[in-house]
């Protein structure tokens, strides 16, 4: 694997070419017949500042589901759930509700 990494006329380092989908030499152009064997690219970014998100208000973004479930603290009717497997493996998931107005937390076996 090593030695397809240069280019076997020039000796320079062998570029991919995304378009192409082929190894290219880019001092002298060469382009190598066969494939390479396994190749894995890995690049590394760095955001600048202008590039970060900003969640504007501290609003909380809702990613989980909502369903029809009432609160024991402030009556409201819907709450977000999830499953959690809290117990041993052939036992029935926890599920955890979160109430949608007043974040209250509770749990169901």
């Amino acid at each position: 694997m090593m030695n397809e990494m240069f280019c076997q006329k020039c000796g320079g380092l062998m570029l991919l070419d995304r378009e192409k989908d082929k190894l290219t030499c880019p001092k002298c152009g060469f382009v190598p017949r066969s494939k390479p064997k396994s190749l894995i690219i890995k690049e590394k970014v760095e955001l600048g500042k202008e590039d970060e998100i900003e969640v504007q208000g501290g609003k909380k973004v809702d990613t989980l589901p909502k369903i029809e479930e009432k609160c024991g603290e402030c009556g409201n009717k819907y709450a977000f759930y999830w499953l959690v497997q809290t117990r041993s493996g052939d036992e029935s998931e926890t599920r955890f509700f979160e109430c949608t107005k007043c974040n209250h937390r509770w749990r169901d076996y």
